[in-house]
């Protein structure tokens, strides 16, 4: 049977935050099978033969909406009746090993028929379907649900359904017997085993299917328990694993997989003697639920390459691991990826690092009407997706369609899939992309079938925001995800921005993207923005401690991975993404960015040298802030995308880190970002459980006591009291003019330097271990014996308080 043709999703070239893909630098590219030895791996459980089947490249020139169409034909084979098929059980969704065989469970509101498609991995790669099995709506259904029971050989079989009803888009129903869906709870999804290559005759989109589990499907977790460290305490770094260990300078056994990860998380750690690494303790992964890299394959003519869906914002299947993230691929029916990604989580703990994950539940892969029917269309589009009247998606993520989170079978399905993620993969947390649509209504909306009664005053409709979302009250309410760490990007692309608004039951936090703006404009010497700027220095209580929030509820980055970089933030005013191959119109033109006298990469040396400045200045700032830092992967050494401030297409050196770099950066930048997460770690007093009083922070100018907050005033300085260093003076001056400070008097002892980022390495933090330290101390005595400090312009100072005895 041939399944109708469709082609790869609609570029997204000019919406906000992008979801698209590029530079295949190498289809063809293989990765070593997976060694048990290596890195302690326990997979225990069936083997099967890894596939064989022909990857071949092909692609219209100039790309355009037939790039990349997909056409899958299924061969039936005739029934081998090699199961025993019983009645089956409603619950719990999803495949479940059980009583000695398989229980099969899917919700289907619409459909009027259902089949159980087994597809063995052989057949999968030659599309063919291996067996068939109809399921009687009087025995095996339950309400909504359609269920199954069988017993019988699952060695290397995979599964899928067929669904058939109404075929009427006006209507919001896509029925289609031909096609072989995925099962929403399905918990690895298998079609290609290698990123980046193409299925047999160039297809974007090969038949996909889902695992079978078994019985001996197991993980030594080695007694790996939560981390549960308090959020105050955390310093977040934002990692992409294909990108984090892909470039060859990594030097790993497996790039750009999970294990690759493992194999440089020592790079992260905090460290126990010398600070020789960064220091964080939190991970927080991009997109690693199941998601087609080939989804935007297409020619660019720019490079004379490929684009592929490098971030992953545009999710096949939640409960799925990305299996070509694993160097196992479809190895033992992507049982060894799911252990490899729960090896990366169990040895992040074991060197006392957290695992957030970025999840997408916005949108999905399927697109608008004119995108591919995979799964949550085929199973039941008028309960997934959010939808006019006459069938129109809702598009308020910008990518096609908007999951219809609130809908009771769709908030559901999502609770559950992030309790699977806590459970079974241990994961510490969650980041939620475009998170203000989990607020919208739902379709048909109705408050007397979402509360139970209704209310007075509701006229609400279809994707307005709602006060108190039923989504986010079982999120915040659940027993086991009230325990971990949750975050929304507040915003999302069809105008809603919730920061510091966000409902939160007390334990949301935000990604505080007002702190981003500010700090950029107050840093780069925008006149107006000290107040703003001291703000952010506190928290932002402005946005949060009305609400009853806390600090730690702000998410503080300076920069993340759409956007510049923070290498690219002090050389670039304007973007330069002619390389994804939309003559520079997409990604975001507001950057708030400054390229401190020149554009590009070449500079003169005193440009050079400024620009370095203004790294250490917003470093300094996001280490000091109350609430909580995030690094953005390579930012710790300067990378630099060249000014593409939307590298979502490129699988290729701008979105690897680069090892090389990092170690040139070794006794420069990276030394530096490694001794101000050790001084923040110290401090007591930079990571508050609330906002700082006048009990404990002091405002000043370039008089102590005297803050200046004029729409002119481009300096902020404050002192902190904390219980571990005593007493601590930090201030900013991001005039383009020099100063020369007063420093608060303390009789009894006296202000020595620690940082100050106008100094060159090693000068610009005043470690122990600095050659000539002392000397380089007494070339101020002078300045701090009068009680001065002078500062130069674009510059930051961090000083500690010593007993005049010991000075």
């Amino acid at each position: 049977m041939e399944l109708a043709p469709y082609t790869s999703r609609f570029p997204c070239a000019t919406k906000l935050r992008p979801r698209e893909p590029q530079l295949l630098t190498n289809p063809k590219r293989t990765f070593p099978k997976l060694k048990k030895s290596a890195l302690n791996l326990d997979t225990r459980g069936r083997h099967s033969r890894r596939s064989k089947s022909s990857l071949v490249v092909s692609a219209r020139e100039g790309g355009g909406p037939e790039a990349g169409t997909a056409t899958a034909v299924v061969t039936e084979k005739p029934m081998l009746g090699r199961f025993r098929v019983s009645q089956g059980y409603p619950a719990p969704f999803g495949a479940t090993a059980r009583d000695g065989g398989v229980n099969f469970a899917i919700y289907s509101a619409n459909a009027v028929c259902a089949t159980l498609c087994l597809i063995s991995l052989s057949d999968l790669q030659d599309s063919k379907l291996t067996e068939q099995i109809p399921l009687d709506p009087q025995t095996n259904k339950t309400g909504d649900v359609w269920h199954v029971f069988l017993k019988g050989d699952f060695i290397d079989m995979l599964y899928g359904y067929k669904f058939d009803g109404e075929f009427s888009p006006k209507d919001g129903n896509y029925y289609d017997s031909s096609r072989i869906l995925l099962d929403p709870y399905a918990k690895a999804i298998l079609s290609r085993g290698e990123f980046g290559a193409l299925g047999t005759d160039g297809n974007c989109w090969p038949q996909m299917a889902c695992m079978i589990p078994s019985f001996d499907d197991e993980f030594d977790w080695e007694g790996d328990l939560p981390l549960k460290y308090p959020q105050r305490d955390l310093i977040i770094y934002e990692l992409h694993v294909r990108g984090f260990s892909r470039h060859e300078s990594s030097g790993t056994e497996f790039p750009g997989t999970y294990l690759g990860v493992v194999e440089k998380l020592d790079h992260l750690k905090v460290p126990m003697g010398l600070v020789e690494e960064l220091g964080v303790n939190c991970l927080e992964l991009m997109p690693c639920q199941e998601f087609n890299e080939l989804e935007y394959f297409g020619y660019n003519s720019v490079l004379g390459d490929y684009k592929v869906n490098f971030w992953g914002y545009s999710t096949v299947n939640y409960f799925s691991p990305m299996i070509r993230y694993s160097s196992a691929g479809m190895h033992n029916c992507g049982r060894d990826a799911i252990n490899e990604f729960k090896l990366l989580v169990r040895e992040a703990h074991r060197r006392g690092i957290e695992v957030f994950m970025d999840v997408v539940f916005n949108h999905t892969a399927e697109g608008n009407e004119n995108g591919p029917i995979l799964s949550f269309r085929g199973v039941d589009n008028s309960v997934y997706y959010m939808l006019a009247p006459k069938g129109e998606f809702y598009n308020y993520s910008g990518c096609g369609n908007t999951f219809n989170c609130n809908n009771p079978v769709v908030r559901q399905f999502i609770v559950d899939c992030l309790r699977y993620w806590v459970t079974e993969m241990h994961v510490d947390g969650f980041r939620f992309d475009l998170a203000s649509i989990m607020t919208r209504g739902s379709s048909l909306w109705d408050a007397l079938n979402v509360y139970g009664k209704p209310i007075e005053g509701d006229l609400l409709t279809t994707g307005s925001p709602l006060s108190s979302p039923p989504l986010l009250d079982m999120i915040s309410n659940d027993p086991i995800l009230r325990g971990v760490k949750l975050i929304a990007e507040a915003w999302d692309t069809g105008g809603l921005y919730q920061v510091g608004t966000f409902p939160h039951w007390g334990i949301w936090s935000e990604w505080n993207g007002k702190y981003r703006d500010t700090v950029r404009q107050f840093i780069k010497g925008t006149d107006a923005f000290s107040g703003a700027f001291a703000q952010c220095l506190c928290g932002s209580p402005n946005l949060y401690q009305e609400g009853g929030r806390k600090p730690w509820n702000s998410v503080n980055f300076v920069c993340a991975h759409d956007g510049f970089t923070l290498a690219d933030l002090v050389t670039y005013n304007n973007k330069h993404n002619l390389s994804n191959g939309e003559d520079n119109n997409d990604g975001e033109n507001h950057n708030n960015s400054w390229n401190c006298g020149q554009e590009g990469e070449f500079a003169s040396i005193s440009v050079k040298k400024l620009r370095k400045r203004q790294m250490r200045n917003f470093f300094v700032c996001l280490m000091v802030s109350q609430g909580v830092p995030m690094i953005s992967m390579g930012d710790e050494y300067g990378h630099t995308k060249g000014g593409n401030n939307n590298t979502y297409c490129h699988d290729s050196y701008v979105n690897y880190m680069r090892w090389d770099k990092k170690e040139e950066s070794l006794t420069d930048f990276f030394r530096f970002c490694c001794h101000m997460t050790k001084f923040r770690r110290e401090c007591e007093s930079l990571g508050l459980d609330d906002f700082p009083t006048a009990k404990r922070l002091q405002w000043h100018g370039h008089a102590p006591g005297v803050p200046d907050w004029s729409e002119t005033s481009r300096f902020v300085a404050f002192t902190l009291i904390d219980s571990v260093k005593g007493e601590i003076y930090i201030a900013f001056n991001a005039s383009h003019l020099p100063v020369m400070i007063t420093l608060p008097e303390r009789p009894g002892f006296r202000w020595e330097p620690l940082v100050d980022t106008s100094k060159p390495a090693p000068y610009d933090f005043l470690s122990s271990d600095v050659p000539e330290r002392e000397v380089a101390v007494q070339q101020y005595a002078h300045f701090l014996d009068a009680n001065l400090y002078p500062m130069l312009n674009y510059s930051s100072i961090i000083l500690l308080l010593f007993p005049e005895e010991n000075a």
